[in-house]
């Protein structure tokens, strides 16, 4: 029986319906109304660890051991044993006719690099604000000391030599991969400029050479370096003149030190390059052997294979072929401050190759072909007993607070290294060159 509490259903429906109409909004409402979005509340903000999306990898650098510069700017090469000073002597006979040998005088003055950077006052104290790097001048000392280091390496790499791709005046002509071959202050000569050369200033805006002291440059010439004003590269090292370099006799190529000739087969200035005229090959067994070969024919005893990552892997691949499962696992060898990648016993990635450590270094250059393109980076055949970087003055650092000598607001940093690159013989190195990628 129902009490007076109780209510119908017809009652409980007519009571759900009246509330479900009281709690309707108008038609169109939601569509009026408006509401924060991301847009309008957030603001991007960013950690203080900053990313080297670089690579900062000076291989080569690291291989070479330092040595001090010492009291003096050169060494001298024993050229020439001298003619019959040595022969054989009957029992009666006269002896040998005095001969003396042939010395040279090789010197190269110490070389100033610079790396500098600068942030300004208000930016520093903003940088401490949430969103800011923490400091903005420890950020960039850190990455000025990192790129002061690659500047080294990549100067120890550039090429010796390139091709002008567009003829003209200063910036107007354009010049293959200038960056990888020239910098600043480098005095350059070319086949139709001669040795009087020009003083290379950088590349303008549109990527056009500019330059200072000379004439026009010509289509198609070879442009080579006379003096460097860094660090003499390797490649200007491992030279020679009279070489067919892109379809072009260069009789006259890079200067090297003090050294203006670079004869082939020569003790003196020159090492062995195996090119083959600016037409691309790959990269043989046969011919690193040959490398090896002509490096022990002169006397000395490779002890660095350096080539690009291209290069690299092409020879890992030769070698696949020789690889066998055997139970000694994966090596590394180290040279200097720097460890080769991995290999196998067996040769298929590679570590070393006829036990000669192989380096593999980002900043190896290449050669290039008579239709202005670039081709692989060269294979480098080397005793670095000979060869070494004379340090002057070794990395330092310093720092200007001075507002009023700078004329703003700013805080400037510098590094800076005094030194040379030194191969004591020329002779010792090989090159293979005119590689495909």
């Amino acid at each position: 029986m129902a009490t007076s509490n109780d209510i119908s259903i017809a009652q409980y429906i007519s009571s759900a319906e009246r509330n479900l109409r009281s709690s309707m909004m108008p038609p169109g409402y939601f569509a009026k109304q408006t509401y924060l979005q991301v847009a309008d509340v957030f603001t991007a903000t960013y950690g203080r660890k900053v990313w080297d999306a670089l690579n900062n990898q000076t291989r080569f650098w690291n291989i070479l051991r330092k040595v001090q510069w010492g009291p003096t700017t050169g060494w001298r090469l024993r050229s020439d044993r001298g003619d019959n000073r040595s022969r054989p002597v009957t029992e009666t006979g006269s002896i040998p006719t005095i001969d003396v040998s042939n010395y040279v005088n090789v010197d190269s003055a110490p070389r100033i690099v610079a790396t500098d950077f600068g942030v300004s006052l208000k930016s520093q104290i903003m940088s401490g604000l949430e969103g800011g790097m923490g400091d903005n001048l420890a950020v960039e000392q850190e990455a000025a000391a990192r790129d002061h280091i690659k500047e080294l390496n990549q100067e120890l790499l550039l090429r010796s030599n390139t091709i002008c791709t567009t003829a003209g005046a200063s910036g107007t002509a354009e010049i293959l991969s200038a960056g990888n071959t020239f910098r600043v202050g480098d005095t350059i000569g070319g086949t139709t400029l001669g040795d009087g050369g020009i003083t290379y200033n950088g590349l303008d805006t549109d990527s056009d050479a500019t330059f200072s002291g000379g004439g026009n440059l010509t289509d198609g010439e070879i442009m080579y370096v006379k003096a460097r004003a860094g660090f003499t590269s390797l490649d200007d090292i491992v030279e020679q003149d009279a070489r067919v370099v892109a379809g072009v006799t260069v009789t006259n190529g890079p200067d090297v030190y003090n050294q203006a000739t670079r004869a082939a087969g020569g003790h003196l200035a020159a090492a062995t390059v195996l090119g083959n005229s600016g037409t691309g090959r790959n990269l043989t067994l046969s011919l690193l052997d040959q490398a090896i070969r002509e490096v022990r024919i002169n006397g000395a005893d490779p002890d660095v294979i350096l080539m690009g990552y291209d290069q690299f892997d092409r020879l890992s691949s030769l070698l696949q072929a020789q690889q066998r499962y055997l139970d000694w696992g994966e090596f590394v060898v180290k040279v200097g401050d720097e460890s080769t990648l991995p290999g196998s016993h067996a040769g298929f990635q590679v570590a070393t190759y006829r036990g000669i450590p192989v380096i593999v270094d980002p900043d190896a250059q290449g050669s290039y072909t008579s239709a202005d393109s670039n081709l692989g980076s060269n294979v480098y055949v080397m005793d670095t007993r000979y060869m070494e970087v004379a340090i002057a003055a070794p990395t330092q650092y310093i720092d200007n607070r001075d507002f009023f000598q700078a004329n703003a607001f700013v805080l400037r940093g510098l590094f800076y290294t005094i030194g040379e690159l030194r191969a004591l013989r020329l002779d010792t190195n090989a090159k293979i060159t005119d590689l495909n990628a």
